[in-house]
């Protein structure tokens, strides 16, 4: 694992810690504007319940939860862009499953949980997590084992996907410190959302060639 992440991180665009607020904050406002897409269309379009669904709307918005998570979790910049990787992959995976309100907060921290568990040499346990999260650890041990299943144990992230999902986070923090260019329209369209033949259901969806010719060769934990 930490031969991967070295080779992952020296070939790739480079995250220092300065930068991270910003990108916790672009990346929750990117699962923001997805679960709240997604939860308009709930009413057109079934979706499966899973264990990753409360009964209501968490009261801690996205990017509180995830400011909580990067405060206590103190796993590697690179984990949270992989974390961004395997949440698209979910979605991609499990279209009857979209994030939504109701399950963004459970998804966001098992996909840390997971990536910081394949790319950190050292890391929390589940326990742990599931303090932070708020969440006990018998829901938490759950939630891992139903993403795993959902990724297909895909969790190999190669630099040039690495590099994809960073450009697309570093695009998108460009923009948001031009907030005119917004109104151009929304340089992640196409990408962030996936149509279908009713409605526009919207994941992060980037398909990169180098994943579909690499699916053969995925890694497990």
């Amino acid at each position: 694992m930490a031969e991967l992440e070295a080779a992952t991180v020296a070939t790739s665009h480079h995250l220092d810690e300065e930068m991270m607020p910003r990108v916790i904050n672009v990346l929750s406002s990117l699962l923001q504007r997805v679960a709240e897409s997604n939860d308009l269309t709930r009413r057109f379009q079934p979706q499966r319940i899973s264990a990753f669904h409360g009964l209501t709307r968490p009261n801690i918005t996205v990017e509180s939860y995830l400011e909580r998570i990067f405060k206590y979790a103190n796993c590697s910049s690179s984990c949270y862009v992989v974390a961004y990787v395997y949440l698209d992959r979910f979605a991609q995976r499990q279209p009857s499953l979209p994030i939504n309100s109701f399950n963004v907060h459970r998804l966001l921290i098992t996909s840390v949980l997971v990536s910081a568990k394949f790319m950190d040499d050292i890391y929390y346990n589940n326990a742990f997590y599931g303090k932070v999260g708020g969440i006990s650890t018998a829901e938490m041990n759950l939630l891992e084992v139903d993403f795993l299943f959902g990724l297909g144990f895909q969790l190999n992230v190669t630099p040039t996907t690495y590099n994809t999902y960073c450009s697309h986070l570093q695009r998108e923090m460009f923009l948001q410190s031009a907030p005119l260019h917004h109104h151009l329209g929304d340089p992640l369209k196409g990408n962030l959302g996936r149509i279908s033949t009713v409605v526009k259901q919207h994941h992060f969806c980037f398909n990169t060639e180098d994943d579909q010719s690499t699916h053969q060769q995925q890694l497990t934990v």
